[in-house]
């Protein structure tokens, strides 16, 4: 019903709902832990973009971060039956960003089909052939790029104002024939859209909020899906979406999602300036967290910057310690470079965290041999001289869309989706035929040991430890500050290691009680691969 009657008589139009849900991760993995403090930014700006169209409320549900005030069902996830009895959305709109979650996305669109509800998908991981398997497991509409005008669009659409053929940026089925809409444009002017509004968000709690200023990357790495001529939104604007969080919320945790902090190098310099005079003036020290080039460590001024406007932590993609598989991926430097630029990082008092990828695939024709236990040993002992406060190991996806992919399957090298399905896609499975002399059983080994070496139970002695040392402070006198922040250093690393143990011990004994061993053999024979 679009209209009912009011208190005076007279027909009033009645408040539509977008309901747009991040899907649950298939089972537990290194990246739950995370996921149950923070969310997607994606989905919360096409959802706050929706403040602007007439008539229509909007909420996110995540999954991912969803507290026990929210319904569940027999399995203990969202109960999507009970939140339609509770508040009924209209339209329901689904992110497709992470390939993993896609069985669990299939799912909840067959279910809300099912209720005669329309049903948008958007996100990377629908392109090409993907497209018509969303249409076939529950999805009516596909967003192809980015989201907050269409979105508008598309509301205006279900609202009966105007006909989806116009909308640029979308696919549809008309019969059996797939219809692609005109491709849009990428989004330039972001400072005409509202500040991403996190109270969107219904049975969550966020403790790390993520903001960003700069969509695209122009790295264009073999094995990544983002591409594109970096698009930079105002520092402003990027101020502006901290202040609000901290204002509201009193947040004070925050990753800038930014592929690579930095690209647009005077204008981060002057955002740090804002960022840094923003936190003097409402006396507040805030952590936020940045993924960053490694040889922005040249760069002592930008670090100084970041250093000074509460920038403490750094993700960086480190990918191999191993210089074939770096030449492989296009990367130009050598490990001993990359160790000698990891410890700038560490003298200028920057956490860092360490992102690799075990057994990269060389290119056909590539001539390198490395059993899986010298590549772990080239790991732990880069590892350990790169000083890396935490690490993260996974394997080489081949995600859609990617180079990477395209390569492997020209080689004949991705084993059968339909053994190994989308659920897998999340870096912790082998999902193709190895170089040899590696197997795909050694190399999903391998980052267990890797992983395993380097969070250990044994730091839980150490955070005793630190607390008993905890008095030393008492050398410090002349410099508090300084001891203070050598004392929280060790806590927070042993901290964190011994969390990060008892993560990878999760993760590892929820892997041996699912059946994909069994899979990958059935994989493997399909495949003709005996080894």
């Amino acid at each position: 019903m679009n209209s009912m009657v009011g208190c005076g008589g007279g027909p009033f139009k009645k408040r539509r709902l977008l309901r747009v849900v991040i899907p649950a991760f298939p089972a537990f993995n290194v990246y739950s832990w995370i996921a149950r403090v923070t969310t997607a930014l994606g989905p919360v700006s096409v959802a706050t973009a929706v403040h602007e169209v007439e008539g229509w409320d909007v909420e996110v549900i995540d999954e991912n971060n969803y507290r026990k005030s929210g319904p569940r069902d027999g399995k203990g996830l969202p109960d999507h039956r009970a939140l339609q009895g509770l508040r009924q959305a209209d339209v329901v709109g689904f992110y497709g960003g992470l390939t993993s979650t896609v069985p669990r996305l299939y799912e909840l669109a067959r279910f809300y089909r099912g209720l005669g509800i329309p049903t948008v998908a958007g996100g990377q991981h629908f392109i090409d052939e993907n497209i018509q398997d969303a249409f076939d497991n529950g999805v009516d509409i596909v967003v192809i790029g980015e989201g907050e005008e269409t979105i508008q669009e598309l509301l205006g659409f279900f609202s009966g104002k105007r006909e989806k053929e116009g909308i640029d940026g979308i696919a549809f089925r008309a019969g059996q024939e797939v219809v692609r809409t005109r491709e849009r444009a990428p989004l330039t002017d972001f400072d005409r859209f509202p500040i991403p509004d996190f109270s969107l968000l219904r049975y969550a709690k966020i403790k790390i909020f993520p903001v960003g200023r700069i969509r695209g990357c122009g790295m264009d790495c073999e094995f990544c899906t983002v591409k594109g001529k970096p698009r930079p939104a105002s520092p402003e604007r990027l101020l502006e979406q901290i202040a609000s969080v901290y204002e509201k919320y009193r947040g004070r945790r925050f990753f800038i999602v930014d592929d690579l902090f930095g690209q647009d190098r005077m204008e981060t310099l002057r955002f740090l300036g804002l960022l840094r005079e923003y936190q003097r003036r409402i006396k507040a020290r805030l952590k936020i967290t940045v993924q960053i080039r490694l040889d922005k460590a040249k760069d002592g001024e930008l670090l100084k910057a970041m250093r000074e406007a509460g920038i403490n932590h750094v993700a960086i993609g480190f990918e191999s310690p191993i210089p074939e598989e770096l030449k492989a991926m296009n990367k130009h430097l050598k490990p001993e470079d990359m160790i000698s630029l990891s410890r700038l990082y560490k003298q200028a008092g920057f956490w860092i965290h360490g992102m690799f990828i075990f057994g990269y695939p060389m290119p056909e024709g590539g001539r390198f041999r490395m059993p899986a236990e010298e590549r772990t040993r080239y790991f732990r002992k880069f590892i350990k001289k790169a000083k890396l406060d935490t690490v993260q190991v996974v394997l080489p996806i081949p995600f859609v869309g990617t180079e990477l992919a395209r390569r492997l399957r020209k080689e004949d090298r991705v084993f059968p989706k339909k053994i190994l399905g989308w659920e897998y896609y999340d870096g912790n499975f082998p999902l193709f035929v190895p170089d040899e002399p590696l197997t795909p059983e050694g190399m999903q080994d391998s980052i267990c040991r890797i992983m395993g070496r380097f969070y250990r139970f044994k730091h839980m002695f150490h955070i005793g430890l630190n607390i008993l040392f905890f008095p030393m402070l008492l050398f410090y006198l002349h410099n508090l500050r300084e001891g203070w922040s050598a004392w929280y250093r060790r806590w927070d690393r042993n901290i964190t290691k011994f969390g990060g143990w008892l993560i990878v011990r999760k993760w590892i004994s929820d892997f041996k009680k699912n059946n994909f061993p069994g899979r990958l053999a059935e994989a493997k024979r399909l495949h003709g691969d005996v080894r």
